[in-house]
């Protein structure tokens, strides 16, 4: 071993910088520091690459050989601290996590206008449905067989689930996809994060980058099936001189949906501004939204289907009109050479109505909420050990009310709800030579109180929810580009609105004396062991990983909707989930490059009783869980200006109910998208068919213990966008 030694400087004042964490790429083990003089010094044995990275400056890679001195200069990069949140909940990329992450260039080279569901169907253990049967309109994910309220769901580190129903509607936000930098998807129960209880799994959302954006615009124009349009216009300024930096995309859109009088008119906007200094980011951001559906939230009897497949039970005067608006404001401030701190507040309004057909009359349904909450981050890095850490508290209502068509003046009945919660979390990270080791634990406390209508003879009602979740992990480095991880961790979460209120809108003496008290439904908890092995080369990566999710409580599906088309659901006592998946990704081979996933998911109810029959089931797989799920995205550049993909999404056979009876059973199948793009990154036309098989395809249903229910995916259909850039 031979000493190398050098300085690094600020590029821009020549003064020298501490606190520089110097490490030799590839390589764990225990970096070195910079001293007060901007100093270091590394024991090699060979040439090497050496990487410089410190809080608010870019991060810099240089050749080194034994026995040299250094001179290393780092060029400050403000654009670090506008991210200090999303690495907070996200983690490092070795953390100990069943985790998939998709860059700005992979959601664009799949998008064509669809909702984020659609988009995300092609990761691991992920299916999706869509009430239309096409690419716009309400649609929902699910992971490893569990709803989308069961995940938590991020934009920059901010909270999206809707705290009274834990619920996140896309449809509110058309066009998401085309201001989003990064998303990554943690299956388990991951980090700790802010907001509902990432019980499922999270999805972190990492919105454009405002200063490392270049100054330039967009437009792009989609025209397809079923007069599906789009018209979406962005502009970024780039990180002006002076510091400031803007973002702004206007879109808007209409189709008629696949399904009968299922269509949907939208429109949305995003902007976003800040000033970045050298130690200080100041950003805010407005994200609005409208859509008008026209429902198609039942599912189709069999029987329907056959005789016409885009058939819709729902009447065409029923509709809904939905608008919603997040507002943020954060600060961001490098207080040292080993810390950040970002706080950032936020305030979300909601507002809406929808119809339903409850003979003979035209019930209308309506809600309004306000929701505040403050969020702060800190992060300090000192050599070998990184400890992040943070605290939530929001406050939220709610107001329901309904009418009937057409006099809305005149309420049947006006309740609210009212839910705060708070939650703080502090996360460490330990590298001891090539062993990584993560501690991680979480406190929430949730409160719900509920407001009767004036004319509902009950009293008003509360309730409290308190939860600790710890995990633990560890990442060993068994080779350079090989890595073996595991995880433990448990997690809690406490029921929904709908749970506690069984489907009901509305509490009065007869309906809350039928449901009984608010914590009749218990809440649930999870606790979750991952285990995987990830290898990444400068051609591909491949990560695999086994998970085993015991649940207590679990507030599981019933199989049945409300009067209102929401999902029912109760406690069942225990149930398991455990199984494999597999992600894999080339990056570039030859004219290939793509993504290819794969689940095993072999899942149990232990007891299930039937309330409609009074039937109990034993060792039964729960509903909408398939064992085996698959996807592709492989694409061939045939030439500079051509290129082709094909898409492919595959979903085992599933059950409609939780009672293991092969008669209500949601069919397997296989679906492939074809696209054609050509042009240049600036100026460029693509072509998607979708479902190029025309295949009969169902994506999710339900049954009332006698027939089946489908929601079906769209024949064949194409869509067009150009796209310009300015």
């Amino acid at each position: 071993l031979t000493l190398t030694t050098g300085v690094v400087r600020d590029a821009a004042t020549g003064r020298p910088l501490p606190g520089v964490v110097v490490q030799i790429v590839g390589d764990p083990a225990a970096p070195a520091v910079t001293d007060s003089a901007g100093r270091f010094s590394l024991d090699l044995a060979s040439p090497v690459r050496l990487r410089f990275t410190r809080i608010g400056f870019a991060a810099a890679e240089i050749p080194a050989v034994p026995g040299a001195t250094l001179l290393v200069t780092l060029t400050s990069a403000p654009q670090a601290l506008e991210a200090v949140t999303v690495t907070a909940l996200r983690g490092d990329a070795g953390a100990p996590l069943s985790q998939t992450r998709r860059s700005e260039e992979d959601l664009e080279a799949r998008y064509s206008g669809q909702e984020m569901p659609l988009i995300l169907a092609t990761l691991p253990s992920i299916t999706a449905t869509s009430d239309a049967g096409s690419e716009s309109g309400y649609t929902y994910l699910r992971l490893r067989g569990l709803d989308q309220t069961r995940l938590n769901i991020t934009l920059d580190g901010i909270p999206l689930n809707e705290p009274e129903d834990q619920g996140l509607y896309f449809s509110n936000f058309p066009d998401f996809a085309n201001s989003i930098r990064s998303v990554q998807v943690q299956r388990g129960v991951g980090t700790s994060s802010y907001g509902t209880a990432s019980y499922a799994g999270a999805v972190n959302f990492e919105s454009v980058a405002l200063a490392a954006s270049a100054r330039g615009g967009e437009l792009q124009v989609t025209g397809g099936s079923y007069d599906t349009r789009r018209v979406a216009l962005e502009y970024a300024t780039g990180l002006r001189p002076s510091g400031f930096a803007g973002y702004a995309r206007l879109s808007g859109g209409a189709t008629d949906g696949y399904r009968r009088h299922s269509g949907n008119r939208s429109r949305s906007a995003f902007l976003s501004g800040g000033y970045f200094g050298a130690r200080n980011v100041v950003k805010a951001t407005v994200l609005s939204g409208f859509a008008s559906n026209d429902l198609a939230y039942l599912a189709a009897p069999i029987a329907s289907l056959d005789a016409d497949r885009r058939s819709n039970p729902l009447g065409q005067d029923e509709s809904d009109r939905f608008g919603q608006t997040f507002l943020t404001l954060s600060h961001t401030i490098a207080l040292g050479a080993f810390t950040t701190l970002a706080t950032t507040a936020y305030h979300v309004r909601s507002d809406g109505d929808y119809d339903v057909r409850i003979a003979p009359d035209l019930y209308n349904y309506n809600l309004g909420s306000v929701w505040t909450g403050l969020l702060t981050t800190v992060r300090a890095e000192r050599g070998r050990l990184t400890l992040d850490a943070g605290a939530h508290a929001s406050t939220y209502r709610r107001e329901h009310w309904a009418a009937i068509r057409p006099d809305r003046s005149e309420r049947l009945y006006t309740n609210a709800g009212r839910k705060q919660e708070a939650s703080a979390f502090a996360k460490t990270t330990f590298v001891a030579g090539r062993t990584t080791l993560v501690a991680d634990l979480q406190l929430r406390g949730a409160r719900f109180a509920y407001a009767p209508d004036a004319n509902a003879d009950v009293a008003p009602e509360s309730i409290r929810w308190g939860f600790l979740n710890p995990k633990i992990g560890i990442t060993v480095r068994a080779a350079p580009r090989l890595a073996l991880y595991a995880s433990l961790g448990r997690t809690g979460r406490e029921p929904t609105r709908t749970d506690m209120f069984a489907g009901f809108d509305n509490l009065d003496a007869t309906i809350a004396a039928f449901i009984g008290p608010f914590d009749r439904v218990r809440p649930e908890y999870v606790t979750d062991l991952e285990a995987g092995i990830s290898h990444e080369t400068a051609i591909a990566a491949l990560r695999v990983n086994g998970f085993w999710m015991s649940f207590r409580d679990e507030i599981a599906a019933i199989g049945q909707l409300s009067y209102l088309g929401l999902p029912l659901r109760k406690n069942v006592d225990r149930s398991v989930r455990r199984g494999f998946e597999l992600d894999a990704t080339v990056h570039r081979m030859g004219r290939l490059s793509g993504n290819v996933s794969a689940a095993y998911t072999h899942a149990r109810i232990r007891s299930y009783a039937d309330d409609a029959t009074g039937s109990v089931y034993r060792n039964v797989a729960p509903l909408l869980t398939p064992r085996i799920t698959a996807a592709h995205d492989v694409r061939l550049r045939i030439a500079p200006m051509l290129q082709a993909s094909v898409g492919g999404r595959y979903s085992g056979r599933a059950f409609l109910a939780n009672t293991g009876d092969a008669d209500f059973v949601l069919p397997a199948a296989y679906v492939a998208d074809l696209g054609v793009r050509a042009g240049t990154d600036r100026r460029n036309l693509q072509l998607v068919v979708h479902n190029i098989g025309d295949t009969d395809r169902y994506s999710g249903g339900y049954t009332d213990g006698a027939t089946s229910y489908y929601y079906v995916h769209a024949a064949r259909h194409i869509t067009v966008t150009a796209r310009v850039a300015f």
